[in-house]
Protein backbone atom coordinates (compact mmCIF):
# COMPACT_ATOMS: atom_id res chain seq x y z
CA UNK A 1 0.00 0.00 0.00
CA UNK A 2 1.08 3.38 -0.87
CA UNK A 3 -0.10 6.69 -0.17
CA UNK A 4 0.31 10.60 0.25
CA UNK A 5 -0.51 12.21 2.78
CA UNK A 6 -0.88 16.19 2.24
CA UNK A 7 -2.88 18.95 3.42
CA UNK A 8 -2.25 22.77 4.71
CA UNK A 9 0.70 23.21 6.93
CA UNK A 10 -0.91 22.39 10.36
CA UNK A 11 -3.48 20.56 9.87
CA UNK A 12 -1.56 17.65 11.06
CA UNK A 13 0.21 15.49 8.34
CA UNK A 14 3.67 14.16 10.09
CA UNK A 15 1.07 13.05 13.08
CA UNK A 16 -1.02 11.41 11.46
CA UNK A 17 1.50 9.63 9.24
CA UNK A 18 3.62 8.62 12.18
CA UNK A 19 0.72 7.22 13.85
CA UNK A 20 -0.66 5.73 11.17
CA UNK A 21 2.69 4.21 9.93
CA UNK A 22 3.01 2.39 13.51
CA UNK A 23 -0.23 1.15 12.95
CA UNK A 24 -0.31 -0.51 9.56
CA UNK A 25 3.52 -1.18 9.87
CA UNK A 26 4.44 1.07 6.89
CA UNK A 27 7.72 3.37 6.34
CA UNK A 28 6.91 7.09 6.62
CA UNK A 29 8.83 9.69 4.56
CA UNK A 30 8.64 13.59 5.13
CA UNK A 31 8.93 15.24 2.49
CA UNK A 32 11.37 18.15 3.77
CA UNK A 33 13.54 14.98 5.40
CA UNK A 34 13.57 13.34 2.26
CA UNK A 35 14.61 16.64 -0.33
CA UNK A 36 17.09 17.52 2.64
CA UNK A 37 18.73 13.86 2.39
CA UNK A 38 19.02 14.28 -1.33
CA UNK A 39 20.00 17.66 -1.72
CA UNK A 40 16.69 18.99 -3.74
CA UNK A 41 15.83 22.28 -3.13
CA UNK A 42 16.60 25.37 -1.73
CA UNK A 43 16.00 27.76 1.51
CA UNK A 44 14.09 31.03 1.57
CA UNK A 45 15.31 32.80 4.01
CA UNK A 46 12.15 35.48 4.36
CA UNK A 47 10.05 32.72 4.31
CA UNK A 48 12.31 30.30 6.78
CA UNK A 49 11.56 27.47 4.69
CA UNK A 50 12.94 25.04 2.09
CA UNK A 51 11.10 25.56 -1.27
CA UNK A 52 11.21 21.93 -3.00
CA UNK A 53 11.22 22.10 -6.64
CA UNK A 54 8.08 19.82 -7.52
CA UNK A 55 8.87 17.60 -10.80
CA UNK A 56 12.30 17.12 -8.71
CA UNK A 57 11.07 15.49 -5.62
CA UNK A 58 8.57 13.45 -7.70
CA UNK A 59 10.85 11.88 -10.00
CA UNK A 60 13.07 11.18 -7.19
CA UNK A 61 9.82 9.84 -4.41
CA UNK A 62 8.66 7.64 -7.24
CA UNK A 63 11.54 5.86 -7.32
CA UNK A 64 11.84 5.47 -3.59
CA UNK A 65 7.95 4.48 -3.73
CA UNK A 66 9.27 1.33 -6.57
CA UNK A 67 11.17 -0.03 -3.94
CA UNK A 68 8.31 0.06 -1.11
CA UNK A 69 5.66 -2.51 0.22
CA UNK A 70 4.13 -0.17 2.19
CA UNK A 71 4.54 3.23 2.44
CA UNK A 72 3.47 6.99 3.68
CA UNK A 73 4.60 9.98 2.00
CA UNK A 74 3.38 13.70 3.50
CA UNK A 75 3.86 17.06 2.88
CA UNK A 76 2.47 19.91 1.85
CA UNK A 77 3.37 20.79 -1.74
CA UNK A 78 2.84 17.16 -2.79
CA UNK A 79 -0.42 17.55 -3.41
CA UNK A 80 0.95 19.34 -6.58
CA UNK A 81 3.14 16.10 -7.33
CA UNK A 82 2.54 13.19 -9.43
CA UNK A 83 3.39 9.99 -7.35
CA UNK A 84 2.58 6.55 -7.77
CA UNK A 85 0.21 5.91 -4.64
CA UNK A 86 -2.72 4.20 -4.27
CA UNK A 87 -4.65 6.90 -2.24
CA UNK A 88 -3.98 10.66 -1.18
CA UNK A 89 -5.17 11.64 1.86
CA UNK A 90 -5.87 15.40 2.35
CA UNK A 91 -6.06 16.32 5.72
CA UNK A 92 -8.55 19.46 6.69
CA UNK A 93 -8.88 22.03 9.19
CA UNK A 94 -11.63 24.78 9.50
CA UNK A 95 -9.27 28.33 8.53
CA UNK A 96 -9.77 29.73 12.06
CA UNK A 97 -8.55 26.50 13.77
CA UNK A 98 -5.28 26.24 11.55
CA UNK A 99 -4.79 30.26 12.69
CA UNK A 100 -4.49 29.19 15.98
CA UNK A 101 -2.34 26.60 14.88
CA UNK A 102 0.14 28.28 13.11
CA UNK A 103 0.25 31.28 15.70
CA UNK A 104 1.29 28.65 18.29
CA UNK A 105 3.79 27.17 16.10
CA UNK A 106 5.27 30.90 15.87
CA UNK A 107 4.87 31.57 11.96
CA UNK A 108 4.87 34.98 10.99
CA UNK A 109 1.49 37.01 9.98
CA UNK A 110 1.99 37.09 6.26
CA UNK A 111 3.13 33.39 5.72
CA UNK A 112 -0.18 32.12 8.50
CA UNK A 113 -2.24 34.16 6.76
CA UNK A 114 -0.88 32.68 3.11
CA UNK A 115 -1.57 29.19 4.68
CA UNK A 116 -5.38 30.18 5.76
CA UNK A 117 -6.32 31.65 2.44
CA UNK A 118 -5.15 28.48 0.72
CA UNK A 119 -7.18 26.30 3.44
CA UNK A 120 -10.24 28.39 3.04
CA UNK A 121 -10.34 28.17 -1.09
CA UNK A 122 -9.60 24.72 -0.84
CA UNK A 123 -6.05 24.92 -2.36
CA UNK A 124 -4.91 21.31 -1.53
CA UNK A 125 -8.11 19.55 -2.26
CA UNK A 126 -8.47 21.33 -5.69
CA UNK A 127 -4.52 20.36 -6.88
CA UNK A 128 -4.65 17.04 -5.65
CA UNK A 129 -7.95 16.35 -7.90
CA UNK A 130 -6.20 17.71 -10.78
CA UNK A 131 -3.05 15.76 -10.35
CA UNK A 132 -4.13 12.37 -9.03
CA UNK A 133 -7.79 12.56 -9.88
CA UNK A 134 -10.76 12.29 -7.84
CA UNK A 135 -10.80 8.99 -7.14
CA UNK A 136 -7.53 8.64 -5.57
CA UNK A 137 -8.60 11.38 -3.00
CA UNK A 138 -9.72 10.95 0.39
CA UNK A 139 -10.67 14.26 2.17
CA UNK A 140 -10.41 14.40 6.05
CA UNK A 141 -11.56 17.15 9.20
CA UNK A 142 -8.81 16.63 11.64
CA UNK A 143 -10.67 18.77 14.43
CA UNK A 144 -11.72 16.49 17.00
CA UNK A 145 -8.34 14.12 17.47
CA UNK A 146 -6.03 12.23 16.32
CA UNK A 147 -7.49 8.84 17.40
CA UNK A 148 -10.77 9.60 15.33
CA UNK A 149 -9.37 11.05 11.82
CA UNK A 150 -7.04 7.33 12.00
CA UNK A 151 -10.03 5.94 12.52
CA UNK A 152 -12.22 7.51 9.47
CA UNK A 153 -8.98 6.88 7.43
CA UNK A 154 -8.63 3.38 7.85
CA UNK A 155 -12.58 2.93 7.28
CA UNK A 156 -11.97 4.75 4.29
CA UNK A 157 -8.97 2.96 2.98
CA UNK A 158 -10.79 -0.55 3.84
CA UNK A 159 -14.19 0.87 2.17
CA UNK A 160 -12.18 1.17 -1.10
CA UNK A 161 -10.38 -1.85 -0.86
CA UNK A 162 -6.88 -0.22 -0.59
CA UNK A 163 -6.49 -1.63 2.91
CA UNK A 164 -7.76 -5.22 3.45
Amino acid sequence: MKLLITGSPGTGKTTIAKRLGRMLKCRVVNEKDFALEKGIGKWNHKWNELEIPISRISKELNKQISKEKCVIIEGHTLCEAKLKVDAVIVLRVHPEILETRLESRGYNAEKIQDNVFCEGIDYCKKKAIKSYGKRKIVEVSNEKGIKETLNIIILELKNREILK
